[in-house]
């Protein structure tokens, strides 16, 4: 049996940056018990490419991506917590995006889908609170792209959460995540099988495009301290030898890989094409360029309008993708909005990843602040 539910949002859902969609649902999963007065709620954003699935549960044994930190006795305590998983709004796992069907043309919606923000994703995933009877959040929680969506909340969501925790987030893009992105899109889009966005399916489309922009993005995933230890010089393997063989890239002779970490990153591409669609892909990836907190007005006045009354922001030494200044900022912008805020410096030497990995100190962070 599945896990996964879904909830209908406001038909039709108007967008922050313009236009609507009709019928568009969000695909969510739950964990523990709502209580008697809904207050014990927690909400999950997640990063860009995940599903919903962030543990597991009895619907299903599978584990989820953030498995050690949800669940009896974790850090996100399920014997205290409601906790609610969203997959994005514009995402291809069970939420309405560009690979959904257009009810007015019955076919995929493809670059017919309209502009989606962060704010679209914050409000979406409200929206499916509400939808369970939910009419304040004991916390909102998102790591990486879910970083940035849990403060476009406090921004669109007045009052509707009581403690947020941004993980490895940002309150704008930096120019370097920019530039990184635009450059996975351009693989992507000049990719011949993206065919203007018209590609059949996955196993038809820009797998070519797709297997460069997410190596691209896997190697600023981790920091170049934590891609020596794990891999040195070490020969291809093996694994990555089978890895490189599924992928069935031809490269000229003596071209080809030849090292452990070039195994590991096709590994981590083939998975990846063979589940994510791309121009959903590329929907979230401008969203994540577009969005800036100070949109909204001065941001620790918007901050302070936001009704919270305790924040936890957690920033990594070694992310050079969202860097821990970026953290730092949204701290210090919640403290002197007067949110009692708690700025958790960690020094994992995983970089971006580090909330999937270095789990110890994130739960201690985490668990900490929760139960407080």
């Amino acid at each position: 049996m599945s896990a996964v539910k879904t909830a209908a949002l406001p038909n039709p859902f108007a967008l922050w940056r313009g236009g609507s969609l009709p019928d568009a649902v969000i695909a969510y999963e739950t964990w523990g018990t709502l209580n008697a007065d809904r207050s014990n709620a927690i909400l999950l954003f997640t990063g860009l490419s995940p599903t919903a699935h962030a543990a597991s549960s009895p619907e299903n044994r599978d584990p989820g991506w953030w498995e050690q930190m949800i669940g009896s006795g974790r850090a996100i305590d399920t014997d205290q917590y409601f906790v609610v998983c969203v997959n994005s709004l514009g995402s291809c796992f069970g939420s309405t995006g560009p690979a959904s069907i257009n009810p007015g043309t019955g076919k995929a919606w493809r670059l017919d889908f309209p502009e989606i923000a962060v704010e679209d994703l914050a409000r979406s995933g409200w929206e499916v609170m509400a939808s369970l009877g939910v009419e304040q959040l004991s916390a909102v929680v998102g790591p990486s792209l879910g970083g940035m969506v849990v403060v476009a909340f406090a921004a669109c969501m007045p009052g509707k959460a009581r403690r947020l925790i941004s993980i490895s987030g940002s309150a704008a893009a930096s120019p370097f995540a920019i530039a990184l992105r635009s450059v996975q899109r351009e693989a992507v889009m000049s990719d011949p099988d993206w065919r203007g966005g018209q590609y059949p399916s996955n196993a038809q489309g820009p797998r070519a495009g797709m297997r460069i922009a997410r190596k691209l993005g896997t190697i600023t995933y981790r920091s170049a301290d934590e891609w020596r230890n794990r891999f040195a010089r070490a020969p291809l393997g093996e694994q990555g030898l089978r890895a490189v063989q599924k992928a069935q890239v031809k490269l000229p002779e003596g071209f080809g890989p030849r090292f452990a970490v070039e195994g590991y990153l096709e590994a981590q591409a083939e998975r990846f094409v063979r589940i994510f669609d791309p121009n959903c892909y590329l929907y979230l990836s401008r969203a994540m360029d577009c969005f800036e907190l100070s949109s909204h007005g001065e941001p620790s006045e918007v901050l302070r309008r936001a009704g919270l009354t305790s924040a936890l922001v957690i920033g990594v030494e070694s992310d050079f993708l969202f860097s821990i200044d970026e953290q730092a900022w949204i701290a210090g912008q919640l403290d002197k909005a007067g949110v009692q805020t708690e700025f958790a410096h960690l020094p994992c030497i995983e970089g971006h990843d580090a909330f999937l990995v270095d789990l110890p100190r994130f739960d201690a962070a985490i668990r900490r602040f929760l139960n407080a």
